[in-house]
């Protein structure tokens, strides 16, 4: 007699295996992306590895940063962290556990994932990729190079009208927002006696 898997089995295989992979529509989360005042600068990174203890990491970062960042967790998405993401205007993303600067409002884009999207690294000394085998599929992991936290991962191929056809797929949680810097108010000339 032949056996065939129960329908909602595999219902709650394939969504287990969607979720794992990244970037699926429809659901939601609660994780804030952090924003750092108008005042911190975005300037270069302090150059060389930065390394801390699990308790240390544990101590600087919210739950579900360390979640992420240390444990390579993904945020869930299309939540409050995505909402505010796609209302920042031009600035820098720095690594919220290390900040390193990682990516520029001038390549993110809204690919509609539920996660931030960027087409490339504002700073690419600062963003590594590994291959990542975990969850039953091959991807490429995006890692922080100071810290070595876990962001993301980056997709290649997909269609988006961007200059490199990638999508840097990142968890919000992970980046911390530096507004650009107001423009100076231009001043009025001095009134003529």
């Amino acid at each position: 007699m032949k056996r065939t898997a129960h329908p909602m089995v595999l219902v709650a295989v394939l969504a287990s295996a969607a979720f794992l992979g990244g970037c699926e529509a429809g659901r939601k989360n609660e994780p804030t992306m952090n924003s750092t005042s108008a005042t911190q600068s975005a300037a270069a990174p302090t150059p060389g590895k930065l390394t801390k203890t699990d308790a240390e990491w544990r101590k600087e970062l919210t739950p579900e940063q360390y979640q992420v960042l240390r444990q390579a967790g993904t945020e869930r998405p299309f939540g409050s962290t995505y909402e505010e993401f796609k209302k920042q205007g031009a600035g820098t993303y720095v690594c919220a556990a290390c900040g390193a600067e990682l990516f520029s409002s001038k390549e993110k884009f809204d690919s509609h994932c539920g996660w931030p999207s960027f087409y490339d690294p504002a700073n690419a000394k600062n963003v590594t990729t590994h291959e990542d085998v975990t969850a039953g599929m091959v991807r490429v992991e995006v890692r922080c190079a100071r810290c070595d936290g876990h962001l993301g991962h980056v997709f290649k191929g997909e269609g988006f009208k961007t200059p490199t056809d990638q999508r840097y797929c990142i968890n919000g949680v992970t980046l911390k927002f530096v507004p650009a810097a107001a423009a100076p108010a231009k001043t009025a000339p001095p009134a003529k006696p």
